[in-house]
């Protein structure tokens, strides 16, 4: 980290957390919620009787720590969380943050992932590593990765997120402009000069045309990572395809994954022809430049041996569905009522169509009951004329939609 970035994450530690409010609210997101990291990591076979090793590298103010490890003190599954950042103000909070929850489960160490070889007290190898919003602001991304990747347990996985590079339009041309007029001044002039050139702004300004920019409306540590960044890139989906295998892993799946599918931006049937032979990241691709509003990637990657097996399927009836930051009763009884789903992805409205069973189905997802139960469950209210393909047919479609928003997930016993 050069002397400049430094600076940067101690002067605005990047988010801006308050740890008090760790008393009210946790807050969850991706990558490395728990059971996403089941669901896209283990193929939702993840033993968790047994201890589980996890790195956060460059860990900020904790978003990530703090999540997995409440979730996992929670469930009561042993191991740890090494936490790892260069920024003292940053490990401050993240650790204060920790003490108001009272959690026991996190070591916090203050180094570089360039080199995790000069920290003896970290373990040789992680079964899940969380870097987000890091390999963009190293001068080698392709480094970052691959000093992660060599400490990755067989098996294991990395939730990684970097930005997107069209969702950005206008962010780099600003960039450039305000080191032009305040390249010498300190950060917390920077913010007020960056602050006053907002407001004066053209019209025809790509970055004042952007509606999916909101960083900076949140706090000065959200403006300075935006706009005063000394370092940062951006990446399609196609460079993060060819730096994630140039460190000997592969792409599980991009969250959400709605997000990469051409069928959510497009409905021409002859357009949708010529992609099908394309593999689903080169859909991926293509969907990205169609939506052009992604502004970050959010991707677990694993070893290419252990791709097949990485995401769980739902064709099991032994699959436990699991409804993520969603309330399934609450949405059961909207639908039930007429209602509609109603959604966003990349700041984009949705209405996505639901199937037939979508109310009694989410009514009964409790992350106990498995396929074969809710199936033999809505059978039983149905005079046992659902048989197996018509039930399934209707979860498929359910999961489609819901896991394509990352909000259904599955879990194996």
């Amino acid at each position: 980290m050069t002397d400049r970035l430094r600076a940067q994450y101690e002067a605005y530690p990047y988010p801006s957390r308050d740890p008090a409010d760790e008393r009210r609210r946790l807050i969850t997101g991706s990558p490395s919620h728990l059971d996403e990291i089941n669901h896209y990591v283990f193929g939702g076979q993840r033993n968790f009787g047994q201890p589980i090793r996890v790195l956060v590298a460059g860990g900020g103010t904790g978003d990530a720590t703090i999540m997995l490890a409440q979730q996992l003190s929670d469930a009561g599954i042993p191991g740890h969380i090494d936490y790892l950042d260069l920024s003292e103000a940053s490990r401050l909070i993240a650790r204060a943050r920790a003490e108001v929850r009272g959690l026991t489960n996190i070591r916090f160490h203050r180094g570089s992932l360039l080199a995790l070889d000069e920290l003896p007290e970290l373990e040789p190898c992680y079964d899940y590593i969380d870097c987000c919003g890091v390999l963009h602001h190293l001068p080698a991304p392709e480094d970052g990765l691959a000093a992660l990747s060599d400490v990755l347990a067989p098996g294991g996985g990395i939730g990684l997120m970097v930005y997107a590079s069209l969702g950005r339009t206008g962010v780099y041309p600003l960039q450039t402009a305000l080191r032009m007029v305040g390249d010498d001044l300190v950060p917390a002039e920077q913010v007020l000069l960056a602050r006053r050139l907002l407001k004066a702004l053209p019209e025809s300004n790509w970055f004042r045309r952007n509606p999916y920019l909101v960083d900076h409306l949140q706090s000065d540590a959200g403006l300075y990572d935006l706009l005063l960044n000394s370092r940062d890139r951006a990446f399609t989906v196609s460079d993060l395809t060819t730096l994630v295998e140039g460190a000997d892993l592969a792409i599980a799946a991009l969250i959400e994954p709605m997000l990469y599918r051409p069928t959510t931006w497009v409905n021409d049937p002859r357009i949708l022809k010529r992609l099908e032979p394309l593999s689903w990241l080169d859909q991926a691709a293509w969907s990205e430049q169609i939506c052009g509003a992604i502004r970050r990637h959010v991707a677990y990657l694993v070893r290419p041996k252990d791709l097949a097996s990485a995401v769980a399927s739902p064709e099991d009836p032994e699959a436990i569905p699991i409804l993520k930051d969603l309330d399934g009763t609450a949405l059961a009884a909207g639908l039930a009522k007429g209602g509609q789903l109603r959604t966003e992805l990349g700041g984009i409205a949705f209405t996505p169509p639901l199937p037939r069973l979508a109310a009694p189905l989410l009514a009964r997802i409790d992350g106990k009951a498995n396929l074969a139960t809710l199936h033999q469950t809505l059978a039983e209210l149905d005079g046992n004329r659902l048989s197996w393909p018509a039930f399934h047919s209707q979860f498929a479609e359910l999961y489609s939609v819901l896991n394509g928003l990352n909000k259904l997930l599955l879990r194996l016993p």
